[in-house]
Formats: C-alpha cells, sequence, structure tokens
C-alpha cells in the first residue's frame, strides 16, 4: 500500500455557492472526520488530489494530510469521492482519519492473470465481483486482490472462500459467493442424429 502526502486547507465557509467558487478556483471541497473528532470542512487542490490517488492503490492509498491546523500530519483514507458525470472532475471528498493500529474495512480491486483453459475450450469468461471487500489494519491494505484463472474450465468458479490472503487480511464477502466463472457448456460426444 502506498503511503502519499496530500495538502489540506481548513474552510469556515460551507454551502452550495462556496463549493462552486472552489471548483471554479480549482479546488476540492472536503471534510475530514473520524473517531473522536468533530467533521472538519476543507479544500484541496485538484492536482493535488488526483496526485494523492493516483498509483495502484489508488482511493486506498493512505494519506499524511500536511496543514488544516489540528489535522496536520494526520492519516485519512478517501472513503467517498464524487465526480461529475461529464466532465469527471471532483465534485466533492470525503476523508476518513484513521488510526494505523485499528483495523478498518475498505474495497479492494480484483486482477484476474493467466487464460482460463475454459476460455481457450471456447468458454465465456464472467468476473461478477470486481472488487471484493476486506479488513485488515492500514499498512496491510492490499493494492489488489490477484486471482490466478489458469486452470479454470468450463461450468466452474472461484468462490471467495477460494482466494487465499496474506495472514492479517480478511475477506468480508460471503465465502459462498462465486467471483469469477467460465460461462459456456461442455462439449458432449456428438450422438447420431436421430431419422
Amino acid at each position: 500500500m502506498q503511503q502519499k502526502q496530500m495538502n489540506i486547507e481548513l474552510r469556515t465557509k460551507t454551502g452550495t455557492g462556496v463549493s462552486r467558487r472552489l471548483r471554479n478556483a480549482d479546488m476540492v471541497p472536503g471534510v475530514v472526520y473520524g473517531k473522536g473528532i468533530e467533521p472538519v470542512t476543507v479544500s484541496i487542490k485538484s492536482r493535488d488530489l488526483q496526485e494523492a490517488i493516483s498509483g495502484a492503490g489508488g482511493q486506498n492509498n493512505l494519506l499524511t494530510l500536511i496543514g488544516g491546523g489540528t489535522l496536520d500530519q494526520n492519516i485519512a483514507i478517501v472513503v467517498d469521492l464524487q465526480r461529475d458525470p461529464i466532465k469527471r472532475t471532483f465534485k466533492h471528498v470525503d476523508l476518513h482519519r484513521i488510526n494505523p493500529n485499528e483495523k478498518l474495512k475498505v474495497t479492494v480491486p480484483v486482477v484476474l492473470t493467466g487464460t482460463a483453459i475454459g476460455v481457450k475450450e471456447g468458454g465465456l469468461l464472467d468476473l461478477a465481483h470486481h472488487e471484493l471487500h476486506v479488513e485488515c489494519l492500514p499498512g496491510n491494505i492490499p493494492d489488489s486482490i490477484t486471482i490466478d484463472i489458469s486452470d479454470l474450465k468450463i461450468a466452474h468458479s472461484i468462490h471467495v472462500s477460494d482466494i487465499v490472503l496474506p495472514e492479517g487480511i480478511v475477506l468480508l464477502d460471503q465465502p459462498k459467493i462465486p467471483v469469477v466463472s467460465i460461462l459456456g457448456r461442455v462439449k458432449e460426444e456428438e450422438s447420431p442424429a436421430a431419422e
């Protein structure tokens, strides 16, 4: 998991007009909350936020906050990021201040490796879950959950219970849920056509 720094500025004014003015100035309105603190409204430069969530960890990157009064040097993680549906620019960000010694729940992307036997035989790959939910210490958050599908045959699936993760990382999804499957019918021996 990557740890990055991100500059933040405290803001006292809130509301739609204030948020619009911030976005016009290439700033992103946001809020920082967490255990034991009152929510704090902040603003972040768009490019700083983009840099903070870039890389393999994405929104799960651990962010050391720089500035922001009492928030300075606190560690946070992005829990909600709203974007403009057309321009894809940032509209708002929610940051959760975390304790590095307390477990947290995050969503981690699934990455498939290999080419399934079933696909080579004409089956169709069905990735039912692009993300999985895990619980672990902040420093142990995986960038992704890699699943090797090389041995996957037609009409077979890899379930949550089949995934092995490093010690200290617990999958929270239901064990019986299929994550990836190969769809298609197994070829049967051709029987003579009825006349």
